[in-house]
């Protein structure tokens, strides 16, 4: 498994750990105190879990060897589970919390014990902010020098994203629901909590709209990341049998690139001589640069 995979493996494992002991509080809570925020949490944990199951799965599916009629392996499984679930984070978590507030608006139910619903806010937000901690861990080890900001806005690793706009909107569904359970509890107007339930779906709607943009342009086909399209250039430029770069194509495929390229090479090598080069410059290309799955370099005289 690459250390993308790795760091993606462990973000998740971190999210459903935290979700699962989360979500069976959550549901605990959420009858015993009738609040519709706490319910609202509860079905959105219970979604996230799920989505980590489904997430785990496209790590599996696309570490599998490549087939006759899957010669560029399974790398985009990752981005299909993760549009999956994006679809599960708008419906199930989303639509959900919206629905069930309006209903707790319009057929308000009072809250028993606000107390309870708090305390097991209070220590959700701290296991959430475990989990969010330990994903932004991940990123770290993979992103190296570049900015926290380049790297959610290049990044073609879908999990991780995912992951963290889940730990994202989780933690923001907390706080609001903590807001308006204490609003509820202290006003002893109910239809705070419902509000709060609302505010929950809108929050979520809106991760999942983002997640769901950038993971159908990875779905569509992507090329990669910048800074690996510019260390690639100035491998095959530095090479001494190469006149000039004409043009580099590359496809993002899951944790793997292909690279197709157009050179010119130096005049006056023969046929076998340029062939070994380019034999040479593939197999350096991929050492230095191992996210390179394939590699196709094409000599010509014009682009």
């Amino acid at each position: 498994m690459s250390s993308d995979h790795g760091s993606s493996a462990k973000a998740i494992l971190y999210a459903f750990l935290a979700n699962l002991g989360i979500a069976i509080t959550k549901s605990a809570a959420a009858a015993f105190t009738n609040s519709g925020s706490m319910l609202a949490e509860a079905i959105h944990s219970y979604a996230d879990c799920t989505n980590q199951v489904l997430l785990y799965l496209g790590l599996k599916q696309a570490d599998k060897p490549p087939t006759a009629e899957h010669p560029l392996g399974f790398g985009k499984a990752t981005y299909f589970w993760s549009f999956v679930v994006a679809l599960l984070l708008f419906s199930i978590g989303g639509l959900f919390s919206i629905y069930e507030g309006w209903h707790k608006l319009h057929q308000p139910e009072a809250l028993n014990k606000a107390w309870v619903a708090l305390t097991v806010l209070g220590i959700a937000i701290v296991l959430e902010t475990g989990s969010l901690v330990g994903c932004l861990n991940e990123i770290r080890k993979i992103r190296r020098d570049r900015g926290f900001g380049t790297w959610l806005e290049h990044t073609r690793n879908a999990e991780l994203v995912v992951v963290l706009g889940e730990d994202i909107a989780a933690l923001t569904g907390l706080a609001l629901a903590f807001v308006f359970v204490s609003l509820a509890a202290w006003t002893g107007d109910t239809r705070f909590d419902a509000i709060g339930s609302i505010a929950i779906g809108v929050v979520l709607i809106l991760v999942a709209a983002f997640i769901a943009v950038r993971i159908s342009a990875l779905l569509i086909g992507k090329s990669a990341e910048p800074h690996l399209e510019r260390r690639i250039d100035a491998l095959i430029a530095a090479d001494p049998a190469i006149e000039k770069l004409l043009n580099t194509i590359t496809l993002q495929m899951g944790p793997k690139v292909v690279l197709a390229a157009k050179v010119k090479m130096q005049p006056g090598l023969s046929i076998e001589t340029a062939v070994q080069r380019l034999n040479e410059l593939e197999r350096r290309i991929k050492e230095e640069a191992p996210e390179v799955g394939w590699c196709f370099v094409e000599p010509d005289v014009s682009d």
